[in-house]
């Protein structure tokens, strides 16, 4: 199972365009957004893909809020589930306990990857926007029954061609 995480897209629709496009053409079956959308636009582009998608309200979107009927958009700490993983999401950093298998957040606009013995992973996608640096960065995170295969995903803002990293991480079942 392939999933598509990205946060922090802000006011930037165009790289979250783009970014979304990524993700869908690298095989992501689900898109998690961790917050800080921006705009509507950003969650109709998500549904426009027809993929599943999982987004949580940030700080910047308030505005947002009472759109919470119309997408699969939700107040943090959001629990659910797909295919047996369990799956947390966030904006804030602020709820990082191993309470599910994979705990997304976003905020603080610095991609990071914590893989624990116990077999959690916490993950943050980086910032989408290129707010703090020239980079657009998102997660294709690829789940597998013993581990997590993490590919950042990187994009100077004048640039074309994404960059991948790929890292594995032990996962216990």
């Amino acid at each position: 199972m392939k999933l598509g995480i990205l946060s922090d897209t802000h006011k930037k629709v165009g790289r979250a365009k783009k970014t979304i496009d990524m993700l869908v053409e690298n095989g992501a079956k689900h898109l998690i957004h961790a917050g800080d959308i921006g705009k509507e636009e950003v969650l109709a582009y998500m549904e426009s893909t027809k993929i599943p998608y999982t987004a949580v309200l940030g700080n910047n979107d308030r505005r947002l809020e009472a759109l919470t009927q119309r997408y699969n958009l939700f107040k943090e700490p959001h629990y659910f589930t797909i295919a047996n993983l369990r799956i947390k999401l966030m904006h804030h950093p602020w709820f990082l306990s191993p309470d599910a298998d994979l705990i997304v957040f976003g905020h603080t606009h610095k991609f990071s990857v914590d893989c624990r013995d116990t077999g959690e992973l916490f993950l943050n996608p980086g910032e989408a926007c290129a707010r703090n640096k020239p980079i657009s960065e998102a997660v294709l995170l690829d789940v597998h029954p013993k581990r997590w295969e993490i590919t950042h995903c990187q994009r100077r803002i004048k640039e074309a061609i994404w960059q991948y990293k790929t890292l594995i991480c032990k996962r216990d079942h």
